[in-house]
Order: structure tokens, then sequence, then C-alpha cells
């Protein structure tokens, strides 16, 4: 099913944040969140750049939207280039997004079926310019890859 115009918006802030992680040097992933058609905060992936264990482009976003009142939350999406982590299905579950939009899921699954069971709306846009990204990331950065995802 394809993306509506306003999701296609938004995906497409996820992923001008993932080009610009790839360009510091870390994890080509981006996240946008969305409430109420506005603009919340955009992040990447940043562990490589501050040395982080949790920024992944979800949780980045989330830090750069700052404290928000629950019902924002509620009333939000979140935009990202890659199926949510389990760290950030977690996120997700515990502010309460009610919906997920999804760049793509070939490169890496995550929780998506565990979102859905508590009630998420996940929407996947199977995006090329996404799994490109991803693909040339990992060909050229497997370690790196496999650090960020807990992998050997």
């Amino acid at each position: 099913m394809p993306l509506s115009d306003e999701d296609r918006r938004w995906l497409d802030v996820a992923i001008a944040e993932a080009r610009n992680g790839r360009d510091e040097g870390g994890v080509p992933i981006g996240a946008a969140l969305v409430a109420d058609g506005r603009l919340l905060a955009g992040g990447h992936n940043r562990r490589v750049q501050s040395g982080s264990a949790i920024h992944h482009g979800e949780t980045n976003a989330l830090e750069q939207a700052g404290r928000q009142p629950a019902g924002v939350y509620r009333r939000s999406t979140m935009y990202t280039t890659l199926s949510p982590c389990d760290m950030c299905s977690g996120a997700i579950l515990l502010y309460g997004i009610p919906r997920v939009v999804i760049g793509e899921n070939a490169t890496f699954m995550g929780a998506e079926d565990h979102l859905r069971s508590r009630g998420v709306e996940v929407v996947l846009a199977d995006d090329e310019e996404c799994k490109g990204l991803m693909r040339a990331f990992i060909a050229e950065h497997p370690d790196l890859w496999n650090e960020d995802i807990g992998e050997e």
C-alpha cells in the first residue's frame, strides 16, 4: 500500500536524518517524531559519533524532542528508516506512541510483531532508498553494523 503524502513527507525527513548520520560516519538510520502534523524532532543513530550505547535513530529522536506530555506521545507517529529493534520498540511502547511508519525491514527485521501485538499500527513503506542506505553501510562496515544490533 503506498504511503499517504503526509507519511511520505515525514519519512523523507527520517531519510534525511539517516543521510546525516552516514555523513557523520555513523550508522545511517534516521527517525522523525511527529504529532498533530508537526515535527517534534528528527534524530539519527549516533552510537558511533557520541560513543553511546543507546542512541539509535528512534531513541535519538525522542531525546531531541525533549520532555513531552503523555498526550502528545499518544497522538504521535514515529517515522523510522529501519524496522525498530527491541530497545526502540520498547521506547515506543513506553511512551504510548500508537503508530510507526517503517522505511524498510529487508535488511533488519525488528520487533514489528511485538508492536502490533500491543496495539501499535505498523506501516511498512518498503522504500528502496532506505534499503540502499543500509545495504551500502552493511557492506562497507559489517563490524559496526553487528555491534549496533548486538551481534558478534
